[in-house]
């Protein structure tokens, strides 16, 4: 629940409403990438509501007691690990919010996207419950890194070398949802018209 709730990302919702009703000419005005905007507006949200998601995890705690095993090394890799699961996850859905630029709703395509991220990023079962196939298909795309790499590196379920794998798939991903944000909003903008005013 924390781990989703620092890493998540409405900015796919939003897109198709910047495109159809003009608001995203005004952001192309301004000197400043509009993504600036998106990153601070997130984070923000994110300090103001986390106080709450805390208190809701204390009291789930107190109610069902987990047995948490920390280890050291792995509760201080959980903070770069958490930091880099957000980074990935707020680009690769950036990246997929700018098909917008090409087909006015997006109502579908985040549809598609959120069932199979639900499923491959661990939040409807650990991943480890899946069949063989499933969980080599959810180590190689993002989603794993995204939410269920932290939470299994916290939880102690990790040895310090796939931790090490982890970090550098998190930094594959990010490196590669970089290049293809940028070359997707480069397309994007060119062909870009406001449909409402």
């Amino acid at each position: 629940m924390l781990v989703n709730h620092v890493t998540f990302s409405w900015i796919m919702f939003e897109y198709d409403y910047r495109v159809r009703h003009g608001t995203l000419s005004f952001a192309l005005l301004r000197p400043v990438h509009p993504i600036h905007a998106d990153i601070a507006d997130n984070v923000s949200f994110k300090l103001i509501t986390l106080p709450m998601m805390l208190l809701a995890a204390v009291i789930l705690a107190l109610a069902f007691r987990p047995a948490l095993h920390l280890t050291p090394w792995a509760t201080a890799a959980f903070v770069p690990a958490l930091v880099l699961a957000f980074l990935v996850r707020f680009l690769v859905e950036w990246t997929l919010a700018l098909a917008a630029f090409w087909t006015t709703r997006m109502s579908a395509i985040n549809q598609m996207y959120f069932v199979v991220a639900l499923f491959l990023s661990g939040q409807v079962a650990p991943l480890s419950l899946f069949p063989y196939p499933l969980q080599v298909i959810a180590s190689l795309l993002p989603f794993r890194w995204m939410i269920a790499f932290p939470v299994e590196l916290l939880l102690g379920r990790l040895t310090p070398v796939e931790a090490l794998t982890g970090f550098a798939a998190q930094g594959i991903w990010l490196v590669l949802s970089l290049v293809l944000l940028r070359s997707v909003w480069r397309a994007g903008v060119r062909i870009y018209s406001a449909v409402g005013a």
